[in-house]
């Protein structure tokens, strides 16, 4: 795991419930309508091709609209009204990772984005746990307020196969360049600390 600056402070109970926290909400209600439509182009992209990685991306698009689902729970206790959400401004640091997303679903070939993406999943999943411990721990959350962390730290041997399917095949058809996927992989994994480190200093 990487470091991050915000998460150790969740996970100790020492950010704030009504700025930093709902903060986390209110950007992750940009980042997750974003991915899933990214997602969703990369699957058309992938079908015709690459069935195996528009396989790969049709359950992430799931997985997302899953995931909005769940975190509304979040947004309300935190206290975030309708009209806070509609007035927020969101932040760039934190909006430079769906953007990144986005343009891997225009530029990057589908098998090349399915390891990119694959790179920064065990991270992100490990601070969803965190974060759901310490929303239980320290904040008082119920369950219904830590499902969205909870839907992301859950294992998903589903995804890991399809995953496995579209890199599989996409090494078979000469349609994965590993050094440049894992470049962008890279690239996702910075994006993905500024995106922390961008809410932990808008809450200094």
């Amino acid at each position: 795991m990487t470091d991050n600056p915000l998460v150790p402070l969740i996970a100790r109970g020492e950010a704030d419930r009504t700025t930093t926290l709902a903060a986390l909400a209110l950007e992750q209600s940009r980042v997750i309508p974003a991915d899933r439509r990214a997602f969703l182009h990369l699957a058309q992209r992938a079908t015709p091709d690459a069935p195996e990685s528009a396989a790969f991306f049709t359950l992430l698009a799931e997985g997302e609209a899953l995931a909005a689902e769940r975190l509304g729970g979040f947004a309300a206790a935190c206290g975030v009204s309708e009209g806070r959400a509609a007035a927020y401004e969101p932040l760039p640091g934190c909006q430079a990772y769906p953007a990144y997303v986005a343009w891997l679903a225009l530029n990057a070939a589908p098998a090349e984005a399915v390891l990119a993406l694959t790179v920064n999943f065990s991270t992100w999943g490990g601070y969803c746990a965190t974060i759901a411990e310490g929303l239980r721990r320290h904040y008082g959350f119920p369950d219904e307020a830590c499902a969205f962390f909870d839907f992301f730290a859950e294992p998903s041997p589903e995804l890991d196969r399809k995953a496995t399917e579209a890199l599989r095949a996409g090494r078979d058809a000469g349609r994965l360049d590993e050094a440049r996927a894992h470049q962008y992989g890279r690239l996702l994994q910075s994006y993905e600390e500024m995106f922390w480190s961008t809410l932990h200093g808008s809450a200094s």
